[in-house]
């Protein structure tokens, strides 16, 4: 029983956020222009009684000082008191014993005051009273050795009455015309989003994202509508590079699968005919196992890059102030304990980077890796960092052949190789994964002719400042 007790008073709120905005417009409108009208109508009925008030105490002392002149002439027990009229005010004369004269066949007023007989015996000039049972305002002033009394009944609101009704009707007319003033705002001003709305439903059906939605109306409305297209634009870029991924990764799979499928038979076929022994001799059969390892080796290499690729989690990993030379000098350890051919002769000074170190590492490797399939045996691969003005700067480089100026515009870009590195073992990816790093670091990547003839790889990063001593990193 407690439990739908409790909801109870969520479901103003649940109906509330279930109505359209266009309902909601409508709504806000209507009750604004009610509140508005209702503080309207209180203030006008404070205003019209205080008026009303003021008006007939005016005219209770204009009739009393008619009235008291009279008395004073012809002293209270003579005056001639005004017929009854039926309706209106009310008089009556209070002599100096505490009696009372009043017009003939005049309704009778309630009893005379203690206050209102002090005002008869002198002890005060005027008094200003209202009777409760009765619903009388009387006005009592000093005539001659007495005093006379004009009184009006305060309950007679008709004008009151009159002007609340009108403003009622007024306020209802005002609310309907704000909701439907409301209504007609809230179509006109949404407009823009239905239509708006229509075509990213559109879209969302058709999976058509080639279809921009037209730029119109302004401020934020227009802005809306770019951000939306930007999403769009965003949204196709990302499914044109997940296509293009999809089909270089199908393309660079299919020849080592190939490759790897045809010895696999090969191998399969002979031991089932039970001639692998005789038809292959101990050398073509280590040949060919060392084939096969080193096409599972190219199959890992590359599903582990495209794993990176597509991924895109650099950004995943937390920005710290590094030193440059610390990661360079560990990608370097890496490269001699993967490649122990490979000699990486080092020239690095202290440059301190915001980065992220793992993804810096991977890219730092991937450069030298590149290097050492080039340099011949007796040339090492260079490696240099140094500071340049603001930037950091990792400089790789190899004694091989070099790059053509054909290739050099697409080094970075993913799968690529160039005619002269088919024969490599490589996927066509490191480059494009430092590329990737480098972006995301806010740096650039670029690429020349080495000193020594080779292919010379250039990286800049933004530096930063160097901590101070008690904010220096523990270890690398």
């Amino acid at each position: 029983m407690s439990g739908p007790a409790g909801r109870e008073p969520r479901r103003p709120a649940r109906w509330w956020r279930r109505r359209s905005l266009r309902t909601r417009l409508t709504v806000i409108a209507a009750t604004a222009i009610a509140a508005s009208v209702f503080v309207a109508f209180q203030v006008g009925i404070e205003l019209l009684n205080s008026e009303l008030q003021d008006t007939a105490e005016d005219q209770l002392r204009a009739d009393s000082r008619v009235l008291a002149t009279n008395a004073e002439r012809a002293g209270p027990a003579q005056v001639r008191l005004p017929p009854y009229p039926g309706s209106g005010r009310l008089v009556r004369v209070v002599l100096p014993d505490g009696s009372t004269r009043t017009p003939a066949g005049q309704p009778a007023l309630p009893p005379v005051s203690e206050h209102a007989g002090r005002v008869a015996q002198g002890a005060s000039a005027d008094l200003l009273e209202s009777d409760d049972s009765g619903g009388y305002l009387i006005y009592t002033l000093r005539a001659g050795d007495g005093a006379v009394q004009v009184a009006r009944v305060t309950d007679d609101d008709s004008p009151i009455t009159r002007f609340g009704l009108g403003m009622l009707l007024i306020g209802l007319l005002c609310v309907v015309g704000g909701a439907l003033v409301g209504r007609a705002v809230a179509r006109a001003g949404l407009a823009p989003i239905d239509r708006l709305t229509a075509a990213a439903v559109r879209v969302a059906h058709t999976r058509d994202l080639d279809a921009d939605i037209p730029d119109e109306g302004g401020g934020e409305i227009r802005r809306l509508i770019q951000s939306i297209n930007d999403m769009l634009a965003a949204l196709r870029d990302s499914r044109r590079a997940q296509r293009l991924l999809a089909e270089d990764a199908a393309h660079e799979l299919k020849t080592p699968l190939t490759s790897l499928r045809l010895n696999v038979e090969l191998l399969i076929r002979l031991d089932r005919r039970g001639t692998l022994d005789g038809a292959l001799p101990a050398e073509s059969r280590t040949r060919l196992l060392n084939d096969l390892g080193a096409q599972v080796a190219e199959l890992s290499t590359l599903a582990a890059e495209l794993t990176d690729l597509a991924r895109g989690d650099v950004g995943d990993e937390s920005t710290e102030l590094l030193d440059l030379a610390d990661v360079v000098a560990a990608a370097a350890t890496r490269a001699r304990s993967r490649v122990p051919d490979i000699e990486v002769a080092l020239d690095e000074t202290s440059v301190w980077v915001n980065g992220r170190p793992a993804a810096l590492q991977r890219a730092v490797l991937n450069l030298i890796d590149n290097a050492g399939k080039w340099s011949p045996a007796d040339q090492p691969v260079q490696v240099r960092l140094r500071a340049e003005g603001a930037s950091a700067v990792l400089e790789v480089d190899d004694a091989g052949p070099g790059i053509d100026a054909a290739d050099v515009p697409r080094v970075f870009d993913r799968f690529y190789r160039a005619d002269s590195a088919r024969a490599l073992p490589g996927s066509g990816l490191g480059l494009s994964i430092v590329q990737r790093v480098v972006d995301a670091h806010g740096g650039r990547a670029t690429v020349a002719r080495s000193a020594r003839g080779g292919a010379l790889l250039r990286v800049d990063l933004p530096a930063a400042a160097p901590p101070t001593e008690g904010q220096r990193p523990s270890g690398p």
